[in-house]
């Protein structure tokens, strides 16, 4: 580990111990070992289980499931049938519902991707679209969970914990987790029986308004992170308190060696220690140029919000982190005013999605970076209410970028209109197993032992789609 990496106690103490003589190289050394210790411990660099293809993950959550007939699932037939009787079930009565945006193909590879996303079709070459996913639940708390968790009845470890836990993380002043405006259940970016030390860490947005309303650099546009500062010590005050507190708390591990949630509080509270340091300088977006703010939409009224957290995954991911989560809180539960909504909601997205993918590219990382864009599930053929779509997690799409997926490719697929995945089906569970396989991980060998059994992310299931491999 670098001298720039040292914790503030050790640089502020080495210039101590300087100015009262004790020689400021020999007490770096002792800093350099504390600073190593801390790499050696449960957030250190870890092995995969065979050469990875990705190193890092930045994962777009949609909350609420958005329509993959009217974003990446071309359905010509449900064009052609559109206003007949729809002969999968759900509201009695309900007709088939077209798409009411065209699709065309687009890039070298001639993917079909809706109009919704000029910005993104631009990088049609770079895509992966799995049109074929299946989930087990149609209701959204039990998908996102599974998704989240591989679990929809149980507590479980989150898909970023598990990536934590078998890989750890290349910046030891910064969480190995983050995740940016989650939405629902903490379950969601828990650690579950995990060690603490692998739950993902909550930063959510200040400000929704652009920075222009406050100028570029305007105070208010910043990002709140709770408590990073104390309000009644100074850092070397803390220090000295944190150090009678991890004493009390080794001396409880002296007593009794396997105490999973202490030895999780010693690591928890040495970490965010040092993320006073480094934090808010992360979160600083002060110092990018207007041409990357340009290029993400932050500034502008209806893309700034997203933009704001898919420069940040680039920021954090950049530095070290393992995996990064955004949440796109708007809401993709079109069971009416779909027209309305769903241009909205992808005008939010489409042009920071797309900057992304365009910095990750011309930084030579969206080679080792997994960028994976996915709802809970996906929605009817069949129109609801006439201006709406309901649930249907039996087929549906979610795409990936980068990371050793093969560009340009569309894997598996629905039924002519979209209902069910009829090849190449994908369940969660090959979901799950397929993104481990890019990093390096066998699912199947990714356990934790807990109550006597050796639990993993997709239990007894999984298998790894190698079709989408590059």
């Amino acid at each position: 580990m670098t001298s720039q990496h040292l914790s503030l106690f050790s640089r502020r103490n080495a210039l101590k111990a300087a100015s009262s003589g004790f020689g400021y190289l020999a007490f770096a050394a002792i800093a350099d070992e504390q600073a190593r210790a801390a790499a050696r411990g449960p957030l250190a660099p870890k092995d995969p289980h065979f050469p990875a293809r990705a190193k890092r993950v930045i994962f777009l959550s949609m909350r609420g499931a958005p329509s993959h007939v009217d974003t990446f699932d071309y359905k010509p037939q449900l064009t052609k049938d559109h206003g007949k009787a729809g002969k999968y079930g759900g509201t009695r009565g309900a007709m088939l519902l077209k798409s009411p945006w065209e699709f065309n193909q687009h890039g070298k590879s001639g993917l079909w991707i809706s109009e919704l996303f000029p910005g993104l079709a631009k990088h049609a070459d770079d895509l992966c679209l799995l049109r074929s996913m299946q989930t087990d639940q149609p209701n959204h708390p039990q998908a996102t969970l599974q998704m989240h968790t591989g679990s929809f009845q149980f507590v479980r470890p989150s898909l970023g914990s598990w990536s934590l836990y078998g890989l750890g993380t290349e910046n030891s002043n910064l969480p190995g987790f983050v995740t940016l405006n989650p939405f629902g259940s903490a379950q969601n970016y828990g650690s579950s029986f995990l060690p603490a030390i692998y739950q993902g860490s909550k930063i959510s947005a200040a400000a929704r308004r652009p920075f222009g309303n406050r100028g570029r650099r305007g105070g208010d546009d910043s990002l709140k992170i709770p408590n990073i500062k104390s309000e009644h010590l100074n850092p070397e005050q803390q220090r000295i308190y944190l150090d009678y507190v991890q004493s009390l708390n080794k001396n409880t591990l002296d007593k009794n060696v396997h105490q999973p949630g202490v030895e999780g509080i010693i690591e928890s509270y040495e970490l965010a220690f040092r993320m006073q340091d480094s934090l808010p300088e992360q979160v600083d977006l002060s110092g990018e140029s207007q041409e990357t703010l340009d290029l993400y939409g932050i500034g502008k009224t209806n893309t700034d919000a997203f933009g704001k957290q898919c420069l940040l995954a680039r920021r954090f991911v950049e530095s070290g982190v393992r995996f990064v989560e955004i949440t796109h809180s708007s809401g993709w539960d079109h069971h009416r005013n779909l027209k309305n909504d769903m241009e909205k909601n992808c005008a939010e997205i489409d042009r920071p999605v797309a900057g992304l993918l365009a910095d990750l590219k011309r930084r030579d990382m969206l080679k080792d970076t997994l960028v994976i864009w996915a709802g809970e599930f996906g929605r009817t053929p069949h129109g609801q209410g006439g201006d709406g779509r309901d649930h249907n997690n039996k087929g549906y799409t979610t795409w990936m970028a980068g990371g050793g997926v093969k560009g340009g490719f569309s894997y598996g697929a629905t039924d002519e209109h979209g209902y069910e995945a009829v090849e190449n089906k994908m369940h969660i569970h090959d979901w799950h197993a397929t993104i481990f396989h890019l990093l390096g991980l066998d699912h199947q060998k990714l356990t934790y032992n807990y109550a006597g059994r050796d639990f993993r992310l997709t239990d007894v299931h999984g298998y790894v789609a190698k079709e989408i491999l590059s």
